[in-house]
């Protein structure tokens, strides 16, 4: 009988670690969760800053208007002086992409021109969208 009474007790102890087990797995599931959203990409259109402004501010309705026609004046101008300094970019793009394709094979430069292709409609889309 105390031979049965020790067994019990050590699959007690092996179910007691295994619960605490996983209450202390689903604890830092939930805390690193937590961390991760908190520390995720912020939207950086100014409707997002704005959202972003207000909760962590907590602007009010005046302030939230002048702060979005301030930072959609401003993304205007960055736009100009990007637009200013573009034909210098694209310079340094081509002849990058030059030296880059005297390095490749026959078989890699069309792989390489589809890829330049999609790299390139997806910063015209980012371009048309407001984004730089």
């Amino acid at each position: 009988m105390y031979d049965n009474r020790g067994n019990r007790k050590a699959v007690l102890l092996v179910v007691l670690v295994f619960v605490l087990g996983l209450g202390v797995g689903a604890m830092a599931t939930y805390v690193t969760s937590r961390v991760a959203a908190a520390h995720s990409v912020p939207d950086r259109t100014p409707a997002g800053r704005v959202a972003m402004y207000t909760r962590d501010l907590n602007l009010n309705t005046d302030q939230q208007k002048q702060i979005q026609a301030i930072l959609t004046e401003t993304r205007a101008r960055y736009a100009e002086i990007h637009k200013q300094a573009d034909p210098e970019y694209e310079e340094a793009r081509q002849r990058g992409r030059d030296r880059i394709r005297k390095l490749l094979s026959p078989e890699q430069l069309p792989k390489f021109e589809d890829l330049l292709r999609q790299m390139d409609e997806e910063r015209r889309m980012r371009q048309a969208a407001g984004g730089n």
